[in-house]
């Protein structure tokens, strides 16, 4: 499994995106979901997402993307867009887990604050790295290998590079083990490239 950052251009009809200058103290999150999810996952990647952040002495605001009004001003908002069936199953789904988790978009080499998780890779990955006791917390797992992927995207927009660490959440490449492992976060080398952006 790779992560990648993507030269796409994608637009957006809400109010003021996290400027090329601007790295926040607190975030807003505004996602959405275009398959079935689960809230236990949800809530999980929530905490851990928090848990991650706080590292960098950011609150992150979640906001659903059905309840941001088009008018409405959102500074230092990233979207978020998760693909597939973020939801985990009794039964392994056999599915083609090559290429990235997901993958923020870029344009002319400027990090946008756009970025896609690929439910079914993570969910696919977790799957091969469970065994014993996950399966009872399969849910809560899932919500941690969730948070993982979008804090590694978050790097990306946050320290406005398309670099990766050679240890922690920024790794170029996270295995399942690594995106439901009791403890993966940002390096301090990398905490400091996000603090030294927002200046």
């Amino acid at each position: 499994m790779r992560y990648a950052v993507a030269c796409i251009w994608m637009c957006c009809g809400f109010g003021a995106l996290a400027g090329p200058h601007a790295a926040p103290s607190s975030l807003t999150i505004v996602y959405r979901f275009d398959g079935p999810y689960s809230n236990k996952s949800v809530a999980a990647m929530k905490d851990e997402l928090a848990s991650i952040m706080k590292g960098a002495g950011m609150r992150i605001d979640w906001r659903e993307r059905d309840t941001v009004s088009g008018s409405g001003d959102l500074p230092n908002l990233v979207v978020v867009d998760f693909r597939g069936k973020c939801i985990m199953e009794p039964v392994p789904y056999l599915y083609d887990e090559r290429g990235p988790l997901a993958f923020t978009h870029t344009v002319n080499g400027e990090i946008l604050p756009f970025s896609e998780v690929a439910c079914d890779k993570v969910r696919s990955s977790v799957h091969q790295a469970m065994w014993g006791g996950d399966y009872a917390r399969s849910d809560m797992l899932f919500g941690r290998a969730l948070a993982r992927t979008v804090a590694h995207e978050l790097y990306h927009i946050l320290a406005k590079t398309s670099t990766h660490a050679r240890s922690g959440v920024a790794e170029r490449a996270l295995s399942g083990a690594q995106l439901i492992s009791d403890d993966l976060r940002l390096s301090p080398a990398e905490l400091q490239r996000m603090h030294q952006a927002e200046k």
